[in-house]
């Protein structure tokens, strides 16, 4: 949109009909109040605005529309692409909004916008319980689920959107709505994997699951034996039981505890495990994977969920800066491998990565039309993740060139389309509409019918229909 000088007057208004914070350029908490997760985003909002509640959101989402100012959501955690913050326009910063509250009787829990995973972690933990969620605990509850959301426990338990319950909603004009299986249903439909585009979520309720401790952690291979650890995860995670996951990685091994000194920097391949269920159980179901011959490291043993939730952020610091790449895959061996033979070894830093994620099991469960998210025929979701400290900020141009050339090798032998959480700000309309298959024309509606002038732009964006 085309913004229009903010008259003093109006801003005045505005700062005192809130209860939250307002920062504007030039006040000295700017600069922070700025910045995003990814170090690359380098933007300047004409104002950011932290609130204190539902109504200050209410009354933002009002200002931003009657000024025709760009409005951008941040959330609690990541938004690699970008659409967290904007140039001249109004950040609705919702990471203060952390308030959890875990209801032991019906296996619920509500979580505000500003969650993290190891906010909902921490607070459902305490009751033995939790909802599938990522693998890095600083991500954000509400952009991971509004994308689908899969992780550690999706193959026993679904996506975080297939466990969710109901959504409050701040919508492009301003009304307080709740959707669910039973109200507003198709704004409940769209919102389970369509993102960002139908309004501002102000919290979520999930359905709980009883996870405590989990038997899990990584096993290491040489790099050398890329091909037929793929293979044998490949063949095995379509099979495995449930209650077993494993993604594949090609890393740089960190050089920190628990991993030994000699493969400190060494470059590696593996996988990080997670059983929910017994050690025999645990040890049974993983022995496949060392099949393939012994590891160079393995560390797999009991540990609370949020534990193995948060076990990889050390490496993934606020600041790093990011270029990502992703796609789904039924096949993840074969042709695809010759790639990841050829460019997993050119993984240039130990915060990059290459992973592939398995959703099948319980996500294959759910119809490719019963949510938004439509890729439940896909075994395997993959990301190359690019990843330099800011004093290596200068090598993301050759980073970046290997993560597409790296996907440009991947993307014949793919699905199709990508994770909405894992595209980046560049990658186009064309991108977006095949990541949603034949939910796309369901969700164009559905966006017309909830902001049919594109107010909530910013994000991977669904265009409503001309209007009629």
């Amino acid at each position: 949109m085309a913004a229009a000088p903010i008259a003093t007057t109006a801003l005045q208004a505005f700062q005192a009909g809130i209860r939250g914070r307002l920062i504007l350029p030039g006040d000295y908490t700017y600069d922070a109040a700025r910045r995003v997760y990814n170090g690359s985003i380098d933007r300047r909002p004409a104002l950011v605005v932290r609130p204190a509640g539902v109504a200050d959101i209410i009354r933002t989402v009002n200002f931003a529309r009657d000024a025709r100012l760009d409005l951008a959501i941040r959330g609690g955690g990541h938004g690699v692409a970008g659409f967290a913050t904007c140039d001249n326009g109004l950040v609705l910063d919702l990471s203060p909004m952390k308030s959890v509250r875990v209801d032991p009787r019906t296996q619920t829990a509500r979580a505000e916008a500003g969650c993290t995973w190891g906010d909902l972690d921490h607070a459902t933990h305490a009751f033995g319980m939790a909802t599938p969620g990522g693998v890095i605990s600083t991500t954000g509850v509400s952009g991971l689920t509004l994308g689908g959301g899969f992780g550690h426990l999706s193959r026993k338990y679904g996506l975080s959107c297939d466990n969710l319950i109901s959504a409050d909603v701040v919508t492009a004009d301003g009304r307080f709505v709740t959707a669910s299986i039973a109200e507003n249903t198709d704004l409940f439909w769209a919102l389970r994997g369509g993102g960002g585009n139908f309004g501002v979520v102000t919290s979520l309720e999930f359905r709980l699951r009883p996870v405590s401790t989990v038997i899990a952690g990584p096993i290491f291979y040489p790099l050398e034996k890329t091909r037929d650890v793929l293979g044998l995860f490949n063949d095995y995670l379509k099979t495995a039981p449930e209650d077993f996951s494993a993604f594949f990685a090609v890393l740089i091994v960190p050089p920190a505890p628990p991993f030994p000194e000699r493969l400190h920097n060494t470059k590696v391949c593996g996988v990080v495990c997670c059983h929910v269920g017994g050690e025999k159980e645990a040890a049974k179901a993983a022995e496949p994977l060392l099949s393939v011959g012994p590891p160079v490291f393995a560390h797999v043993g009991p540990m609370p969920y949020p534990v193995l939730n948060s076990m990889f952020d050390p490496l993934l610091p606020p600041g790093m800066h990011h270029y990502w790449k992703a796609d789904y895959f039924r096949d993840v061996a074969g042709p695809a491998a010759d790639a990841h033979v050829q460019y997993g070894p050119q993984i240039p830093t130990v915060s990059s990565a290459m992973h592939i994620y398995p959703v099948n099991g319980a996500v294959s469960r759910v119809g490719p039309t019963e949510t938004a998210y439509s890729y439940r025929d896909a075994a395997f979701g993959n990301i190359i993740a690019a990843v330099f400290p800011p004093s290596l900020a200068s090598q993301l141009p050759q980073g970046r060139q290997w993560v597409r050339d790296y996907w440009s090798a991947l993307h014949p032998h793919s699905a199709g389309g990508s994770y909405v959480n894992f595209l980046m700000e560049d990658e186009g309309q064309d991108r977006i509409a095949a990541s949603y298959r034949d939910n796309y024309t369901r969700l164009v509606q559905i966006k017309k019918k909830y902001d049919p002038d594109n107010f909530f732009h910013l994000n991977q964006n669904i265009r409503p229909l001309a209007k009629s």
